[in-house]
């Protein structure tokens, strides 16, 4: 195997933020799975990882994706207090709408819709984008993430103002932090290493 370019001329990317389940193919040759070590399993930390060419991709440094996975189930995974999964998703939701990842936005999504079951309220965010207007709370979150993802010196004392006064404590701004900090990194990683493909309904 070679990092020798990949090129998809057939692919038509998907142009409109969803809740549908795209593909991702990347630009670079990602590992087979007959190419794994322990090591990269470990990193993997999930063996069904094997199966995303996007992980598989990531795993050509398996150190870093084993800690970029365990940031990534820490922050969304960890429940027990501060902020609920669904606006942790809604956080991670908003960052990559922001930077226009239409993959990371249509995962992020389901995830805030199936744990909030607000059909509507997710939606609006992903078709109006991120100065809709929702509900206090999910306004200063959107608000907030976007904010942070747009640069961190635009993130100000404000944002945690309009945090609060919707009701989080800091427990949960800090959560609100995290999941969009994390995905505004991820969103760009993403972008860099290959492009989204259509539903497999319409591919």
């Amino acid at each position: 195997m070679t990092d020798q370019a990949i090129t998809y001329p057939d692919n038509i990317e998907p142009n409109v933020f969803t809740r549908d389940e795209l593909g991702w193919v990347p630009w670079l040759q990602p590992l087979a799975e007959d190419e794994l070590t322990s090591r990269h399993h470990a990193g993997l930390v999930d063996p069904s990882r094997a199966k995303s060419p996007y992980f598989m991709l990531l795993a050509r440094d398996p150190d870093i994706l084993g800690a970029r996975t365990r940031t990534d189930k820490d922050i969304f995974y960890n429940t027990k207090s501060g902020l609920p999964r669904a606006e942790r998703e809604i956080a991670a939701t908003a960052a990559s709408r922001t930077n226009g990842c239409i993959f990371c936005a249509s995962v992020h999504s389901r995830f805030a819709y199936q744990h909030s079951k607000r059909d509507e309220d997710v939606q609006k965010l992903l078709e109006e984008g991120i100065y809709t207007d929702i509900d206090p709370s999910w306004n200063a979150i959107i608000d907030a993430s976007a904010a942070l993802t747009k640069t961190p010196q635009g993130f100000t004392e404000s944002h945690i103002d309009e945090l609060r006064r919707a009701g989080l404590d800091d427990v949960a701004i800090v959560d609100v932090i995290n999941g969009a900090a994390f995905f505004n990194w991820a969103n760009r990683l993403m972008l860099s290493l290959g492009e989204p493909t259509p539903p497999a309904s319409v591919a």
